[in-house]
Order: structure tokens, then C-alpha cells, then sequence
């Protein structure tokens, strides 16, 4: 697929094995903001194009070769598909991948570092439940109660962080440790109120 300015109006070509078609912009699920956004784009090509003086035009042309392809990129992640750019000015073509999902690595990425992340997990469990343990054990002498409530706190301050961090690529490696780390203190506690 395509982005080109054909007169003053903006289509999307593609191929079907045989012949180039054209397809606008506003028959696609791209919303009404971006197709008003590619049609205000296409009517701003052809003004440039009717434009005499080169120094003007040349001005006028790295805006719309800008805009061209930030609604190519917008176009791209709508559709979640590759789609070119043609530059109406210079005929000049360029690629516009659509964004990768968040959370989640690009095709063709490395792979998932499953040794060294599972060792930053359990690092991570270790750090969280001897932290944890040894202030649920120092409350415990004073009051049972208070112990159970610290742990309730730390539960509580801890997991948005670990939902939020579980998507990350990195982090999501010491989310799971933090996460492990919980539970573990969550049955250290049950064996030391015992």
C-alpha cells in the first residue's frame, strides 16, 4: 500500500497482481480526523505544486514531505500494515512500518533471554522476601496483627508496580521475581503466626 497525492486529493494505491488501484482514503477504517487530516495534506500538495519561486517552493516542500509521512506512519499503525510514501514532489519512496504493540517485541526481534532473566527473577524473589520476612518476624514479637498488616502493606504498595511493570520488556524479569518474592513472604508468615 501507498500514500500518494493524486490532484488535490489523497488515495492509497496497492496492487491486486494485475493492475495499480486507488482506493480513498475515506471507504478505509482510518477515522474521521485522519482522513480529513490526508485530504487537508493532498489540497496543501497541490498548492505547493502551483507555487513559481523555487526558494519558496523549496521551503514549502520539506513541510510536506514532513506531513506526508507522519499521516504515512498514522496511516500504517491504523491498518497495522507496511505503507509507502511517495513524495509528490520528488517522487522519492519510503517505507512506514507499523508500530510494534507495546509490551510486545517487533518481528524478527531478539529472542527471549530466558537464562539471565530467570536469574534477575530470582534475585529479584530473594531481595523482596527476605525484606519482607524479616520485618513481618520483627512485628510478629510485638503483635501478631502488626505483622499481618505489614505484610497487607507491602503487598498492596507493591503490586501496581508489578502489573505495570510486567509488560516491559526488562523489567518484566524482576516484576516476576517481586511478584514470587510476595507470595513466598505470604506463606513465611502463615508458618511464623503459627
Amino acid at each position: 500500500m501507498e500514500l500518494r497525492a493524486s490532484g488535490e486529493r489523497a488515495v492509497l494505491t496497492g496492487h491486486d497482481g494485475a493492475r495499480e488501484l486507488e482506493v480513498d482514503p475515506g471507504s478505509l477504517p482510518l477515522g474521521a480526523e485522519l482522513t480529513a487530516a490526508l485530504q487537508q495534506w493532498a489540497q496543501v500538495v497541490g498548492a505547493v505544486l502551483r507555487i513559481e519561486g523555487d526558494a519558496d517552493r523549496e521551503t514549502a516542500a520539506s513541510v510536506v514531505t514532513g506531513r506526508g509521512r507522519q499521516l504515512a506512519a498514522r496511516v500504517a499503525a491504523a491498518l497495522n500494515v507496511p505503507v509507502g510514501y511517495r513524495d509528490p514532489l520528488t517522487g522519492e519512496l519510503s517505507v512506514m512500518d507499523p508500530p510494534a504493540v507495546a509490551g510486545k517485541p517487533a518481528p524478527g526481534a531478539e529472542p527471549t533471554p530466558w537464562a539471565t532473566g530467570l536469574v534477575v527473577a530470582a534475585f529479584s524473589a530473594v531481595v523482596v522476601l527476605v525484606a519482607v520476612v524479616s520485618l513481618a518476624g520483627t512485628l510478629e514479637e510485638t503483635s501478631p496483627l502488626l505483622a499481618l498488616g505489614a505484610n497487607v502493606v507491602v503487598t498492596a504498595g507493591l503490586l501496581p508496580s508489578v502489573w505495570l511493570a510486567r509488560g516491559v520488556l526488562t523489567w518484566r524479569w524482576v516484576a516476576l521475581g517481586v511478584a514470587v518474592g510476595i507470595g513466598l513472604s505470604w506463606f513465611a508468615l502463615a508458618f511464623m503466626l503459627l
